[in-house]
């Protein structure tokens, strides 16, 4: 049966619940960030809300992919109204300089878009964005529809929809409360080849494997690599993942869901044999009380998490995640902890 109460704030991050739900919710005031097909962001009424369009969660009863269902979590307003934000390719890189000084910023960038390719590029260098608390996703679309309907964003106080600019809602939060980011990343570099890119982008025709030039497209096929296997790197001890999209053998070109960047040394991800199994073990206890979440399409898919649990953590499967930095088949969540 579906829950039509508003959203908890604990100990799960969020809940699944059908449009009546959602409409409780709104009037009651409450601050929210939501996550549906678009078809049913758009007959949500006025109110404070942000959203973004997906139709894949996981749910309070595990994975489920649902053109009927929303995904509503609680923001906090401990110190004051949260604020929301527009931006696009000409303001994007001031959206940590206008974050409150103590808070928390949720971004949700439309997929697929110039200001998605622009945040997945140079979000690390923005000013201030390594010291200002900034987690979000990339809104996507059901796979029915890739190539057929554009991902949106939508500011619910405007009732604005956009698929070419990010939302920003900029949270203060009271000098007692620190919003602390995890993220979890299943994958680790495997034991094989060092991979290193001539540029920075989002596809690549060729790569140093162990120093030799060679065609990217090429040595994935002769090795037999599994590109559902990320490439990971360690960007300053923290395990990043940059996905496989699409391998074209004829072309000799590979895509990936992220940039590769030219300063990194990659290796091809090692096996994870249960992704459910191994999201619940790896939860630390303090993430039963993670206050918002989200996960990737690509866990979801090949994880086939579908029914499945990822532990006590709740969120939308979302085209990519966002901890500072735009992330790929990583788990991301917020505890707020008093200090």
């Amino acid at each position: 049966m579906n829950d039509p109460r508003p959203p908890k704030t604990g100990p799960l991050s969020g809940q699944l619940t059908d449009l009546q739900g959602a409409l409780t919710a709104i009037r009651s005031g409450a601050f929210l960030s939501i996550a549906a097909d678009e078809s049913l962001l758009r007959r949500l009424p006025p109110g404070n809300w942000i959203a973004g369009s997906i139709p894949y969660f996981m749910a309070q009863d595990g994975g489920e992919t649902s053109r009927e269902r929303l995904f509503l979590t609680e923001l906090p307003t401990h110190a004051g109204q949260p604020h929301l934000r527009w931006y696009d390719i000409g303001n994007l890189h001031k959206v940590a300089l206008e974050a409150p000084a103590h808070g928390l910023t949720v971004l949700i960038v439309p997929a697929f878009s110039e200001v998605h390719s622009l945040f997945a590029r140079e979000a690390p260098a923005f000013e201030d964005l390594y010291m200002k608390p900034l987690v979000g996703w990339i809104a996507g679309v059901h796979l029915d529809d890739l190539g057929k309907a554009a991902p949106v964003v939508a500011n619910g106080q405007s009732l604005v929809f956009s698929t070419d600019r990010a939302l920003a809602v900029h949270i203060p939060l009271p000098e007692s409360i620190y919003p602390r980011i995890e993220i979890l990343n299943l994958f680790r570099p495997g034991p094989g080849d060092v991979l290193r890119f001539p540029s920075t982008g989002f596809s690549a025709h060729e790569c140093y494997v162990n120093g030799e030039l060679v065609n990217l497209a090429q040595y994935l096929g002769a090795k037999g690599i599994d590109t559902r296997l990320p490439l990971v790197a360690d960007y300053s001890g923290a395990m990043i993942n940059v996905s496989f999209k699409a391998v074209d053998a004829a072309a000799g070109q590979v895509d990936f869901y992220a940039p590769v960047f030219d300063d990194v040394e990659y290796r091809i991800a090692e096996p994870v044999p249960d992704y459910a199994k191994a999201f619940a073990q790896s939860l630390p206890g303090e993430a039963h009380g993670a206050r918002w979440s989200c996960n990737c399409i690509l866990n979801y898919l090949y994880g086939e998490l579908e029914g499945k649990r990822t532990g006590p953590i709740t969120g939308p499967m979302t085209f990519g995640e966002i901890a500072y930095q735009l992330l790929n088949q990583t788990m991301v969540y917020v505890n707020l902890e008093k200090l």
